[in-house]
């Protein structure tokens, strides 16, 4: 079978190397297009360590023919190195026809859950990787954080992830870079979910929303259906979304083997009008056993060994999924802009509240203009547009930490112009602090949270965070609803209840999950935590 595999790689190849060049996706309302059809992704986590992936290019090579085969057109990765060139890789996976959505934040400038900033600093270490990685017609979109909000007492960083993107679409537009869509990864956390999806969107002038919403779930587990699972509320939350949203991580791995069921759902008629596709969690294997396909080494080079039979199902669910989308010229937008949602218990904001933009003058200054001046273009298209803009003649794992970070360069503050009228959204200035990506903490809370949560909500999954940028939580700093036999937590079902006791003892695996801001390896273990 391996052979078989390797050797339909290398005919794909030949075509790879043939291929002609991949054309920049663009937005029209809630959906992607690539040369006027509807694009939905079929993506992979694309980061087995916490060094660059996009700068071997011979191994880039290796992965693209490989990934190309089973039909991935989309690559998630966490973190880069702005200082290396990339010009290999990104070449070999755009004639691959494989797009890259790319996270800014790195693991000293991710935005901190529960001690946020949006700082000078943080803005130009974001455009440090925009600058080199704009040029690159196969940046699909660029995220500005990964699970920052994983539970409502983390809601009040809502704003500075705002400021952040409105921040970034601003010196696109003054740097006259083909507008590249700027999207937020959010947990899939049913307390703040809905507030959170709409608030990201909610403002009447598009420059000051995100793009793109995706969601990291892993509520489908074993061989679920759209209604137990939980996909069904998802949708319903979802259904009159305004702009893009897909499924950012996904492939809930207990029960074994990963059965990729859910692909069905999310590019079949009961989602794909509304879902823009999926990334699945993820391309490398590690300690945590969610990968795809498995190397020598533990630093994921050489020859990739698919992992049987999770591969082999995901390839035949890709190969059933053939969504019906809509051409572009065909296509008019019908939903207008959520409404902020109002404060209420778990949600601290209310409404439409000013967000902590940075001086507009650093912008300028950044971008080489000067104060004061007007793009030339729009720096986000109108819903019912485009979001790109005419190509100008002219680097991270996910964000999120829960802890401050410490500068290196000493302390700062920095939490920007921008004024709010509730007080913890600017009680103080986090200092930074540079973390090991595979460094592990010496302490944990001790005992699990109990709650209640209806199909579909969530479950503190068994892993660990460790590359940049999220939260304590799921296999890849997501949350997990189900108990890991396929059967949802039900709302009168406490999360300590004996069979999820039994599915995270199981699944206590650590694993490297480049998310947060922090490196966290921990186990839960029969309703206690504890450090591996």
């Amino acid at each position: 079978m391996l052979n078989t595999f390797f050797r339909a790689a290398l005919i794909a190849s030949f075509a790879i190397n043939s291929a002609v060049a991949i054309s920049p996706l663009t937005i029209k309302g809630s959906k992607f297009f690539a040369d006027g059809q509807q694009f939905f992704l079929k993506g992979v986590a694309y980061q087995g360590t916490p060094d660059d992936p996009l700068i071997d290019a011979t191994q880039c090579q290796t992965d693209a023919d490989l990934m190309k085969y089973i039909g991935t057109n989309s690559i998630r990765v966490y973190h880069i190195n702005p200082f290396k060139n990339h010009d290999d890789c990104m070449k070999i996976f755009a004639d691959a026809g494989i797009y890259l959505w790319l996270h800014l934040d790195t693991f000293n400038t991710s935005i901190v859950s529960d001690a946020p900033t949006w700082t000078p600093r943080q803005f130009t270490a974001f455009t440090e990787v925009l600058d080199v990685m704009h040029q690159y017609e196969n940046v699909g979109g660029f995220w500005i954080g990964n699970e920052v909000v994983a539970k409502p007492t983390q809601a009040n960083a809502s704003p500075f992830i705002k400021a952040a993107a409105a921040d970034i679409k601003a010196y696109i537009a003054l740097k006259e870079y083909r507008t590249i869509p700027i999207g937020y990864s959010g947990a899939d956390v049913a307390e703040v979910r809905k507030e959170l999806q709409n608030y990201l969107a909610c403002e009447p002038n598009p420059k000051d929303n995100i793009d793109f919403y995706g969601l990291n779930s892993y509520e489908w587990c074993g061989d679920s259906s759209f209604t137990v699972s939980g996909y069904s509320n998802l949708q319903k939350m979802s259904e009159s979304y305004s702009i893009p949203i897909f499924f950012s991580e996904t492939g809930c791995n207990l029960p074994a083997p990963r059965l990729f069921t859910d692909q069905g759902a999310i590019f079949g008629p009961e989602m794909s009008g509304t879902w823009s596709g999926s990334i699945i969690y993820e391309w490398v294997q590690e300690a945590n056993n969610y990968g795809l396909v498995k190397y020598d080494n533990d630093k994921a080079t050489g020859k990739p060994t698919p992992i049987e039979p999770g591969f082999t199902n995901l390839v035949n669910e890709w190969k059933k999924a053939v969504p019906v989308g809509v051409a572009e010229a065909d296509y008019t937008p019908t939903f207008s802009h959520p409404e902020c949602p109002p404060a209420a218990s778990g949600w601290p904001i209310a409404g439409q509240v000013a967000i902590p933009k940075i001086d507009q003058a650093i912008i300028a200054a950044k971008a080489g203009v000067a104060p004061g001046t007007v793009p030339s273009t729009a720096p986000v298209s109108p819903a019912n547009a485009p979001a790109t803009t005419p190509k100008p003649n002219s680097k991270p794992p996910k964000s999120n930490g829960t802890k401050p970070l410490t500068n290196p360069k000493g302390t700062e503050n920095g939490n920007g112009n921008g004024t709010l009228p509730l007080a913890p959204f600017m009680n103080g200035t986090a200092t930074f602090t540079p973390k090991t990506p595979k460094a592990k903490s010496t302490s944990m809370p001790t005992g699990i949270l109990t709650a209640s949560v209806p199909p579909g909500g969530v479950m503190p999954a068994p892993t660990p965070t460790g590359k940049a940028g999220g939260v304590n939580g799921s296999p890849g700093g997501g949350v997990a609803p189900n108990v890991g036999n396929g059967t949802p937590v039900l709302a009168t079902q406490s999360l300590v209840s004996p069979t999820a006791q039994a599915a995270v003892s199981q699944a206590a695996a650590v694993g490297n999950v480049r998310r947060g801001g922090q490196a966290v390896v921990f186990a839960v273990l029969l309703g206690a935590w504890g450090v591996m």
